[in-house]
């Protein structure tokens, strides 16, 4: 199974994905981790392109045809990159759970953004302007929606699980 985790940034989705991840002894791939990595390999700068998703995407597929659960965590901010993770579990032949965390409580969001600390080496986290000016399309498609604002980190991995479950045994997620 493939589940993709996106949002913008301070909602929550990586917290909610990692344990997501260790629970099912999932591939955890992160977006952040991966474009820090080019950018320090490559120095590229800030703007490492659509490269970041593209390498979780083909680390995904790898991980999948092997046999494994795959846990992907980015923003996922455009039609393009979402699209990329169907594609890629459409090649593999596997289920696929889409699930876009979000914060209603603007103010809640805004003190997560300004209060986290980065745990990647030289990432430069986004300020709450940067959050607010993102490019984010909304996600149409049929997907689970999570408000971190609403629920607690329990409440929401435990969600999680019953959509895993469900979709893991064919039913809806």
């Amino acid at each position: 199974m493939l589940v993709v985790f996106g949002g913008l940034p301070g909602t929550g989705k990586t917290t909610l994905a990692r344990v997501v991840a260790a629970r099912r002894r999932a591939v955890y791939l992160r977006i952040d981790v991966i474009e820090q990595a080019l950018r320090a390999a490559t120095q590229c700068g800030e703007d490492v392109g659509p490269a970041g998703y593209i390498v979780a995407n083909a680390l995904a597929a790898s991980n999948l045809a092997n046999g494994q659960d795959v846990v992907a965590d980015g923003v996922n901010p455009v039609p393009e990159s979402r699209q990329a993770w169907r594609d890629t579990a459409n090649r593999a032949g596997v289920r696929l759970v889409e699930i876009e965390i979000i914060c209603s409580d603007r103010d809640e969001h805004r003190r997560r953004v300004e209060q986290r600390a980065a745990d990647i080496a030289g990432l430069v986290l986004p300020t709450w302007r940067d959050v607010l000016a993102r490019d984010y399309a909304p996600w149409p498609e049929a997907h689970l929606v999570i408000d971190t604002a609403l629920l607690t980190p329990d409440e929401a991995v435990a969600l999680v699980d019953r959509c895993w479950r469900s979709t893991a045994t064919g039913g809806e997620g």
